[in-house]
């Protein structure tokens, strides 16, 4: 077994924001070739969104904000290779299927590396340019322990919300 990151989705902000998101549970990668050949300068909307905090899904090529350490079973990780070497070789003009495998190969152990915490840990990323260069840095999101937060975002149904009249809770009007 191999620990890598698989994709995870907390709420729908990631079909809001990327062009394509990726599904929850898709082995992952920090996918910052994908923008080797765009000026991050010029980027905007949803593709500097994916270039800023992306992390990109290895079956649907669709980008995720958050991962989790997870374990990988060897034909999984070989899947996960198999898959990420046949795409960079498609789209981003690998000059054959070797070159394709050693590129990807590299992504695998650079995505591997990120994973020396216990799986269930959260990755986040974020990419900069500074001085020229893109960098990329990665934190762990760790759950808190106690009580809910006192607010939480939730999902409206069918029914309107209701508004409160807020100019009125000043006035002692009801």
């Amino acid at each position: 077994m191999s620990l890598l990151p698989r994709t995870l989705r907390l709420d729908a902000s990631d079909q809001v924001v990327f062009t394509r998101a990726a599904e929850p549970g898709e082995w992952a990668v920090p996918g910052g070739f994908a923008f080797w050949d765009e000026d991050p300068a010029t980027l905007a909307g949803k593709r500097r969104q994916e270039f800023r905090a992306g992390f990109l899904g290895l079956a649907s090529f669709g980008w995720s904000t958050l991962v989790e350490v997870a374990e990988a079973s060897p034909a999984e990780r070989e899947a996960a290779l198999t898959s990420l070497a046949a795409h960079i070789q498609a789209e981003y003009g690998a000059p054959d299927a070797a070159a394709a495998r050693a590129a990807a190969a590299e992504e695998i152990a650079f995505a591997e590396s990120l994973c020396t915490h216990p799986p269930g840990t959260v990755l986040a990323l974020s990419r900069t340019v500074e001085e020229g260069a893109v960098r990329e840095r990665f934190r762990t999101l760790h759950r808190r322990e106690g009580p809910p937060p006192v607010f939480a975002i939730e999902e409206a149904g069918e029914e309107a919300p209701e508004r409160p009249d807020l100019t009125s809770l000043g006035s002692g009007a009801r």
